[in-house]
Parts: C-alpha cells; structure tokens; sequence
C-alpha cells in the first residue's frame, strides 16, 4: 500500500476511494471508524489524521496536539471488539510522521482490504447499521 501514500508526494494527493484524510482536533474522530469498515471491505486505502481538507480539494496540515496518546488510543479501540468486529492491522501499518517546514506532526492509518471470510468489517457491534462500503470516491 505505499503507493497509496508518501509524505514526499503529499502535495499532489487529494481523496478519493483508497485515500481520507481527518483533523483529528479532538481526539480521534468518529468518522474514521466508518472509513476503516468501507476500506476494509472494498480495495483498503491509507487514513492521515492531523491534515484537513480545503475546499479545492488539496490537503493542508493542522497536525495533532499528542501523537503517542492518540496513537494509544486507536490501538485501544480497534482491539475492541465492540467497537470494531476484526483488528486488521499491523503494527507498522500506524506511523507517525513529522511534517518537514513545520512542527506538525501526521498519523498515517494504512487499512488493508479484508479477506473474504472476514467481511463483513463493522462497527458499534452492529451488523447491519454499522457495515460501510466505499464505491467511486
């Protein structure tokens, strides 16, 4: 998947259906919970936390206030079968980048697709409400 994304070629990524990005202000967002069970079930994609989108669609860094507790945490919860039916991830498909030119600092989420036998990945402990699929963008 590390054609999905390089820090060195982060200026020329926008989203789409493998690629999302999240601020990750305030802790880790709900929001990417969904986009793990639509990466998941589709083709996988790469997740980056600490980085907004702007309206033209190009990407800017906003970095994030505690990397390692927030790292912490997403480990914590996807272990968490309530939260998440199957933890597909390694752990080096959760790296932490430091932005050059700046203090900022990027979560990079690497979500591969799921084995058939895996599907459906979902969410809140709930089959039907809580399974996502990513189609186009």
């Amino acid at each position: 998947m590390e054609e999905l994304f390089e820090l060195a070629k982060f200026d020329s990524y926008k989203e789409d259906n493998r690629r999302e990005v999240k601020k990750a202000e305030g802790g880790l967002p709900n929001s990417l919970w969904d986009t793990y069970s639509a990466f998941a079930n589709c083709y996988g994609g790469v997740i980056i936390l600490g980085v907004k989108e702007n309206k033209d669609g190009s990407w800017r860094t906003t970095g994030l206030k505690n990397p390692s507790k927030l790292k912490k945490d997403f480990w914590d919860a996807i272990n968490n079968r309530k939260k998440v039916s199957v933890n597909l991830l390694k752990d080096d498909d959760v790296e932490t980048f430091s932005v050059a030119g700046t203090d900022n600092v990027i979560m990079v989420i690497w979500v591969p697709g799921a084995k058939r036998e895996q599907k459906p990945v979902y969410i809140n402990d709930d089959l039907f409400g809580g399974t996502f699929r990513r189609n186009w963008e």
